[in-house]
């Protein structure tokens, strides 16, 4: 006799399952809660929720933030095999500035000396060192020239324009008067204007200085002036890889944290049908 399954009509059962950790080529899958509710017709919906993902000490922000500040550490935390690679560039590179930096130092202290004991030394006793600036210029002109060829009064400004000076006094000629060959009064804004151009730029007796009676000594200093400019800027490429380590590292280590959180909070879903209700107890 056949008896049907009618009775189970109106009945639902509701429970939860937990999913153990599956493994699918090597790659493991997270563990998650899976809930299930079977209804009259005994067909079984599941859906597999994640489990909170759980904290990792080395998949975490402290890993980007080591990364920045030494490259290579953060990949150490992390447990790459990249961490060797940046640590080992970082100390050559900081090998390579600090040997250019020095070099740098001791050049520019070399044509100083030099400029102050040659070039400098007829004008005046006290010889305070010039900017950068100031050495770039003695390598294009060999005298600076008279800062003010008439004492007492105005400033009668250096007219040789083979020097410093007069170059600068040529120049400022050319702005400021109409014809630079005819000088206007003294008293106009044309001779001002000059003339204050001509202040801000040329070198007074304390700074003045010729090269004309130390040719091999001039060479020297250009040599120097030269060599040390290489070093400098040697050292300022690398520091510009340095920066660059740093910012590659620091990359690094964040697509690695996130790539493993991503991973860590993937989850799965099950759904399925049982036709139960079609099935009769005899």
């Amino acid at each position: 006799m056949t008896r049907s399954v009618a009775w189970l009509l109106g009945v639902s059962i509701t429970g939860s399952l937990h999913a153990q950790q599956p493994h699918v080529a090597g790659v493991a899958i997270p563990r998650a809660t899976s809930s299930c509710e079977w209804t009259a017709s005994l067909r079984a919906t599941c859906t597999a929720r994640p489990l909170p993902a759980q904290p990792s000490h080395r998949a975490s922000a402290w890993a980007v933030a080591a990364s920045a500040i030494l490259p290579g550490s953060g990949q150490a935390i992390l447990a790459t095999n990249r961490a060797l690679p940046y640590l080992a560039a970082e100390a050559f590179l900081w090998t390579s500035y600090v040997g250019h930096a020095l070099q740098y130092r001791q050049r520019r202290d070399r044509y100083r000396d030099l400029a102050a004991r040659v070039a400098r030394a007829p004008y005046s006793t006290l010889r305070p060192n010039g900017d950068f600036e100031y050495y770039e210029r003695m390598t294009h002109y060999p005298e600076a020239g008279r800062f003010d060829l008439v004492a007492g009064g105005g400033i009668d400004p250096e007219t040789d324009t083979t020097t410093f000076n007069g170059a600068m006094w040529l120049l400022a000629r050319r702005t400021y008067w109409a014809e630079p060959s005819l000088p206007p009064d003294t008293s106009s804004g044309e001779w001002k204007r000059a003339v204050a151009f001509y202040q801000a730029r040329a070198y007074d007796q304390l700074y003045r200085w010729s090269w004309t009676h130390a040719p091999l000594e001039y060479s020297a200093f250009i040599a120097l002036i030269d060599r040390s400019n290489d070093a400098n800027r040697r050292a300022m490429m690398d520091l510009g890889v340095i920066i660059a380590n740093h910012v590659l590292s620091t990359v690094d280590a964040y697509i690695t944290v996130r790539l493993r959180r991503d991973a860590d909070q993937q989850g799965f879903a099950i759904e399925g049908s049982i036709p139960f209700a079609r099935l009769t107890l005899r």
